[in-house]
């Protein structure tokens, strides 16, 4: 069975890669048993970090909220098993830098017991309020778990402005080695289908279009069974090209819809939402089972672990239980990785845990590490502004990031690069182009976060300088009004036959006795005995 004929659209640039996909789908998915300790970074997705609700000593049930995001781009995060809350401070967490930062370390008490921490199921979920639905998304701290991370919420609220005439899923998985995306299609295509039918019903498209790479036939053949067809109610299941990165989300709204996102815009702003099939999984079991998101389908790969598989695996699970589950490593292992060789990161160490969008953990050989050769000088061959897929100058970008130009870097739209390293695989140079673009980017964050410090200082500088300013002209005004008030009564005096000098000083007098007076009836009336008999004490 194939997916429909559609019209599809090229992107610019991109590049053919050996997949590597088959090592790690010849196997059923498994479910990773429960580790005995979970470490949960409390920044697990674009925004704010959460803040934890729990303290160290507690116990928790699994799926209780553990941390909460009142910020709008913000989720929370769950206990993924029934524990002992063991620490809130630093970890080890997967991160380029390698360094630590705020978790959440759960010691679980293998029972694995919700207790009452279960969402309420939602019955009627095929009729759905999308207020509701938002509601209950954001309440399981739902991410796009394609590897961005960026709250789930946030995408079925579009803008007033923003009409959504199409829903775009997500099936296209174009990294080489990861498969979690083609074994949840080919495992859970139910779960997604129903999925994408809470998110139609919340944003109201009038087509939806489910992008397949064409290197995934099962996965195509289970989507379309789950569907019913290939096409059916305004839904095509469309196969794509296997050109990497068509993944990413400009990238497959341009091949499926024709149209580009603009520079520094979203697709909602070209009536597109788009959505990742793991996404709408989560959805689905929010909705239908009560389920947070406290797990996930992880692949672990490469040819430095002996067994290549997908895991279902709790959040918090460290990485080194998910490669003895794989097998254990092979020998010569050179490399840690997470997510894909093109846009993932090297990991310090298997301690850290698996996160919300962690996809994928590759262990690679030495053999199967690309060395680049020495860096050289840019020759301008312009091979990487042709394999570009967001249509940007590669080489421009790389001179003014270098040359800390960074107001050139943005008006050649820095910001517009994906970072998918298409440029730095094709330069014979070895020039490591995406590592200068987020120098810039990391510099230009800097600066920013500089500017609107200072600028704060200043407001707050002004706003001290006018409250001074304020209460000197009030001091002036009152020193003014009490000189003319006592220039009046030396006046008025005069005018009686009485001395000047004589009649401020009974004038200070009888202020001084009027305030006494005062005083002397206040503490009167404190000091004066309730009588039971009060009506007002009644």
């Amino acid at each position: 069975m194939t997916a429909s004929s559609h019209k599809l659209w090229r992107f610019h640039g991109g590049v053919k890669l050996p997949d590597h996909k088959a090592e790690s789908t010849t196997e059923p998915v498994a479910a990773a048993p429960l580790p005995q300790r979970l470490i949960l970074p409390l920044r697990q997705h674009i925004g704010e970090a959460a803040v934890p609700v729990v303290k160290r000593g507690e116990h928790v049930k699994k799926g209780q909220l553990i941390a909460r995001s009142d910020t709008y781009v913000g989720a929370h995060l769950h206990a993924p098993t029934s524990g002992r809350i063991a620490l809130v401070g630093d970890q080890p967490v997967p991160h380029p830098s390698g360094l630590s930062a705020p978790c959440i370390v759960i010691e679980a008490d293998g029972e694995d017991d919700w207790g009452d921490s279960r969402m309420p199921p939602i019955e009627d979920y095929r009729n759905i309020d999308p207020v509701k639905l938002r509601n209950r998304v954001r309440d399981a701290g739902i991410v796009g778990l394609g590897g961005a991370a960026f709250p789930s919420a946030v995408k079925l609220n579009p803008r007033p402005h923003q009409k959504i005439d199409t829903l775009v899923i997500n099936g296209a998985e174009c990294e080489p080695y990861i498969t979690c995306d083609d074994m949840l299609m080919r495992t859970q295509a139910e779960a997604v289908i129903a999925g994408m039918h809470l998110v139609r019903r919340a944003l109201k498209p009038e087509r939806c279009l489910i992008g397949i790479e064409d290197n995934k036939p099962e996965a195509i053949r289970a989507m379309t069974e789950a569907l019913g067809g290939e096409e059916r109610d305004n839904i095509r299941i469309v196969a794509i090209p296997s050109i990497y990165p068509t993944g990413g989300e400009r990238q497959l709204v341009r091949v499926l819809t024709g149209r580009e996102v603009p520079s520094e815009g979203l697709p909602a702003d070209v009536g597109v939402v788009c959505h990742n099939v793991g996404t709408l999984a989560a959805i689905y079991r929010a909705v239908v089972l009560g389920e947070p998101l406290i797990s996930r389908l992880v692949t672990v790969t490469g040819s430095g672990v002996s067994r290549p598989r997908n895991l279902q695996v709790y959040l918090g699970t460290p990485v080194a239980d998910l490669i003895a589950l794989a097998g254990g490593y092979t020998d010569d292992v050179e490399r840690l990785i997470m997510g894909g060789p093109m846009m993932g990161f090297a990991l310090a160490s298997d301690a850290v845990p698996i996160i919300k969008g962690g996809n994928c953990i590759i262990a690679a050989r030495a053999a199967d590490v690309e060395r680049p050769g020495p860096v050289m000088p840019c020759i301008r061959c312009g091979e990487c502004v042709k394999a570009c897929p967001a249509g940007l100058l590669p080489q421009q970008l790389y001179w003014f990031s270098r040359a800390r130009d960074f107001d050139k870097a943005q008006e050649y739209s820095l910001f517009d690069c994906i970072e998918c390293g298409c440029c730095a695989h094709v330069c014979p140079s070895n020039i490591p182009l995406v590592q200068y673009y987020r120098f810039a980017k990391n510099e230009i964050w800097s600066q920013e976060r500089e500017r609107r410090q200072a600028e704060a200082a200043k407001q707050r500088h002004e706003l001290r300088r006018e409250r001074l300013e304020r209460e000197e002209r009030e001091k002036a005004e009152r020193m003014k009004r009490k000189q003319a008030a006592a220039a009046q009564q030396t006046a008025t005096a005069a005018d009686g036959g009485e001395d000047p000098k004589q009649a401020v000083i009974r004038a200070a007098l009888a202020r001084a006795q009027a305030r006494k007076a005062g005083q002397a009836t206040q503490d009167t009336t404190a000091a004066a005995p309730v009588s039971e008999n009060d009506d007002e004490n009644r």
